[in-house]
């Protein structure tokens, strides 16, 4: 019995596997969109917060910098949608410490 056993369960995982193997692209392009979109409505909010920023304050983030990582990871996010490409692309570094 033990034989009948192993096909059975080795069955149910591949099926289980297969469609992750199979993603739908539109979907994906859809999400991508969508993270576009509320990367965008961010920046109410960061001017917000700028805005009651403490400007005598030691330590202030950075805005600027804030503002160009969201635009060049948009900007990412844009060109995979636009032109999906098989080789990975490299990226400049995001700045990532927005402090000074």
């Amino acid at each position: 019995m033990k034989r009948q056993f192993w096909p059975s369960t080795f069955l149910i995982l591949g099926l289980s596997v297969t469609p992750v193997a199979f993603a739908d692209v539109d979907a994906e392009r859809e999400a991508l969109a969508k993270i576009i979109h509320e990367l965008n409505a961010l920046e109410p909010l960061i001017k917000r917060a700028e805005a009651n920023a403490d400007q005598d304050a030691r330590i202030r983030l950075r805005y600027d910098w804030l503002r160009q990582d969201l635009l060049r990871v948009q900007q990412g996010i844009q060109e995979h949608i636009d032109v999906p490409r098989a080789e990975p692309r490299t990226f400049p570094p995001l700045r990532g410490d927005y402090r000074r």
